[in-house]
């Protein structure tokens, strides 16, 4: 799957870790992703979550898609700054699971947003 994720490889986020449930992902905040308040674009920050959450939830197995999801903003990010999103299971029932992800900026360790994704696995054809 993040072979094929040419969105996310096009904005220079980078896969560090994917397995039983978990992910981690990296992505620098550039110029094209600052809105007009100098902060990182809060779509930039959802894809960032959303697409380690794609990680996270298709790591195991078969293939799963989001079924929901929801952000809260805590801090903002500024250009420059290089962000860390992580991924971790917190429960899987049936053909569903709730994923938590916390996006932050390791330089200093604050939390930048904090995301909730539903997932659902597709059935075989």
């Amino acid at each position: 799957m993040w072979d094929d994720d040419a969105a996310s490889r096009k904005l220079g986020i980078e896969l560090h870790e994917a397995s039983d449930g978990h992910a981690r992902i990296s992505m620098p905040v550039t110029e094209e992703m600052v809105n007009g308040h100098g902060m990182c674009h809060g779509g930039y920050l959802f894809l960032l979550a959303d697409s380690t959450f794609a990680c996270a939830c298709n790591s195991a197995g078969p293939v799963a898609v989001a079924a929901a999801a929801d952000i809260v903003f805590v801090a903002s990010a500024q250009l420059g700054d290089v962000l860390q999103a992580e991924a971790s299971e917190r429960v899987a029932y049936g053909r569903s699971g709730v994923y938590d992800v916390t996006v932050t900026r390791p330089r200093d360790g604050q939390v930048i947003a904090e995301f909730r994704g539903h997932s659902r696995t597709l059935r075989s054809s």
